[in-house]
C-alpha cells in the first residue's frame, strides 16, 4: 500500500464535504461495481489543469520555478531558496499527513507559503479549499496564509480561521478509516443525484423507507421526526398533520401537511392539488439558456438563449448563439433583439421559464453590460415583468411522487407530463461538455453536429416547458 493510500490526503476534502460515505467508499472502493468519472467531472480536471498551467507560466515570467520530485527534493529546493517550487510533497510520519499544494512560493520574509490553483471564484464557501490550505501551511509550519488562485483571476488568502474546519476534517477522516463498513447517511437530492456511489445506496434508502426521501424532510428535520416515532415515510403518511411536532425546519401547518402529502404521493403515486393551478393568461414564449461556468475569464458565458415561440413545434425554436466569450456582448444583444421582436408582435407577453435562473442571469448581464435604461432590460426586470418563473405553480400548487422537483423530474415521469428529451443522456452538464468540446474542435463539420446537438436539447427544454405548461392547465 503507498503512502496516500494509507494516508489522509488534503484532496479527500472535496468527497468528505459533500459526504462522509463517499469519502468511505473513495477510500474502500465498493468490490464487483466499476465507477466511471463522469465526462463532466474529467472535464473539470482537465480545465483545473489547464487552470493551473496557466497559474505555472504567469510565475515562471519573473522568478525561478523548479519542480520537485520527493519530499527529499522538496526541502532541498527550499534549502537553495528557489522562488517557486512547483507539485512540493510532504509527509508527516507522526500524523499520516500527505500534502501536496501545487506550488510554494517564497515570500519576501524568506519563509514559504502554500498555493493552490483552483477554478472556484471564490474560496470563501468552500469547506475543502479551507482544508487543503490549512493542512499545507500546517505541514510546513508558516504563519504565512496559504494563497488561491480563483478561476476568474483573483486571489485569496487561507489564515488561521481555517484550523477549526481543518481539525473537525482529521477527526473525522480518523474516524472514517477506522470503520470496516460504510457510515449511515442520509439522503440528499443535490448531492446524491451526481455522486457516482448513488447506485450503490440508493436500494438501501428505498428498504429503509428513509424518511430524507421525501422532499421537504432532510438531514436537520429527520432525526428529530425519528425521536417523535416518525421513523420511516410510511409511518409519515399515516400521520395527521396536526398531531405531527414542532421540530426543526418543519414548524408550520403547511409544511407538515405537504410532507405528509409527499410521503403518501411516494408510496401510492398520486398527485395531490392544493389548490387550484392559476397561470397567466397571454401569449407564451418558453426560455431557457445554456451557460459555460468553466469559461477561461471567470466569468459565466451565456452560449446559447433558446425561446419557443407559437405555434411551439420545433420550427417554432429561435435562439441567441456565440462560439465564444469574445462575442458574449453580441449573444446578449441578439436575445434582446429577440424580445424587442416578441413584444411588437405579441401584446400580451408571457416569457415562461423553469426555475430562477434565468432571470438571475438576465440581471447578471445587466450589469455587466451596465444596461439598467435599456428600454427592454427595464420592461423585463419592472413591476409589469413578463417573465414568469413556471417551478412557482408547481411547488405552491402540487405534491407529485418524485424525489425532486427539477423539470426533467416532472417532464420524464410517465404518468405525469411524460415528455422524453430525444436524447435521453442530455442534461445542463451534458451541454457544458459538448459546448467545450465545440471550443475546442477544429474540423467543421464536427463543429456543426456539436452545435446542432446542443441546439436540440436546448430546443427540447423549452418544448418541455410548453408541454409542462399544457399539462398544468388540464389539472
Amino acid at each position: 500500500m503507498n503512502v496516500e493510500e494509507a494516508s489522509i490526503i488534503p484532496s479527500d476534502a472535496k468527497s468528505w464535504s459533500l459526504c462522509v460515505r463517499r469519502i468511505w467508499y473513495d477510500k474502500f472502493p465498493p468490490k464487483n461495481t466499476e465507477i466511471k468519472i463522469e465526462p463532466f467531472d474529467q472535464l473539470i480536471i482537465e480545465k483545473g489543469l489547464e487552470h493551473e498551467k496557466n497559474i505555472l507560466a504567469k510565475l515562471s515570467q519573473n522568478r525561478s520555478v523548479k519542480t520537485a520530485e520527493s519530499t527529499e527534493h522538496t526541502q532541498l529546493l527550499m534549502d537553495e531558496g528557489i522562488d517557486v517550487i512547483y507539485q512540493a510533497q510532504f509527509y508527516d510520519e507522526d500524523s499520516g499527513l500527505v500534502g501536496n499544494p501545487d506550488f510554494l512560493i517564497k515570500h519576501e520574509s524568506g519563509k514559504y507559503q502554500p498555493a493552490d490553483a483552483k477554478l472556484a471564484r471564490s474560496a470563501e464557501d468552500k469547506k475543502e479549499i479551507k482544508v487543503q490550505l490549512g493542512i499545507y501551511r500546517r505541514l510546513l509550519g508558516t504563519d504565512l496564509p496559504g494563497l488561491v488562485y480563483l478561476g476568474n483571476g483573483k486571489t485569496e488568502e487561507i489564515d488561521d480561521n481555517a484550523y477549526p474546519i481543518v481539525d473537525k476534517f482529521l477527526t473525522e477522516m480518523g474516524n472514517i478509516l477506522g470503520r470496516n463498513k460504510p457510515p449511515v447517511v442520509r439522503y440528499s437530492h443535490s448531492k446524491c443525484k451526481i455522486c457516482p456511489y448513488f447506485s450503490i445506496c440508493q436500494p438501501e434508502f428505498i428498504q429503509k423507507d428513509e424518511l430524507t426521501l421525501i422532499h421537504g424532510i432532510d438531514s436537520r428535520s429527520a432525526p428529530h421526526l425519528e425521536d417523535k416515532g416518525i421513523k420511516n415515510i410510511q409511518r409519515l403518511s399515516e400521520c395527521d398533520t396536526v398531531s405531527i411536532p414542532d421540530v426543526p425546519y418543519l414548524k408550520n401547518f403547511e409544511k407538515k401537511q405537504r410532507a405528509v402529502l409527499q410521503a403518501k404521493s411516494w408510496l401510492t403515486g398520486e398527485v395531490f392539488k392544493l389548490n387550484d393551478i392559476d397561470l397567466p393568461e397571454g401569449t407564451w414564449i418558453h426560455f431557457d439558456i445554456e451557460d459555460n461556468p468553466l469559461e477561461p475569464s471567470g466569468q459565466k458565458h451565456v452560449y446559447l438563449w433558446g425561446l419557443l415561440k407559437p405555434d411551439y413545434d420545433n420550427s417554432s425554436f429561435e435562439f441567441s448563439w456565440t462560439d465564444s466569450m469574445a462575442e458574449d456582448h453580441q449573444g446578449w444583444e441578439g436575445f434582446l433583439g429577440l424580445i424587442e421582436k416578441y413584444k411588437f408582435y405579441y401584446s400580451d407577453l408571457i416569457i415562461a421559464h423553469y426555475s430562477n435562473h434565468e432571470i438571475t442571469t438576465i440581471k447578471q448581464y445587466v450589469e455587466r453590460y451596465d444596461m439598467h435604461d435599456h428600454p427592454i432590460v427595464e420592461w423585463l426586470l419592472g413591476e409589469e415583468t413578463p417573465l414568469y418563473d413556471m417551478q412557482k405553480p408547481v411547488i405552491q400548487n402540487l405534491v407529485l411522487p418524485l424525489l425532486g422537483y427539477g423539470l426533467k423530474d416532472i417532464c420524464k415521469h410517465e404518468n405525469l407530463v411524460n415528455f422524453q428529451w430525444e436524447n435521453e443522456d442530455s442534461g445542463s452538464q451534458w451541454s457544458i461538455v459538448q459546448f467545450n468540446r465545440f471550443q475546442q474542435e477544429k474540423e467543421v463539420e464536427m463543429r456543426k453536429e456539436l452545435k446542432e446537438a446542443i441546439l436540440s436539447y436546448n430546443r427540447d427544454d423549452v418544448l418541455a416547458t410548453r408541454k409542462l405548461e399544457e399539462w398544468l392547465r388540464k389539472l
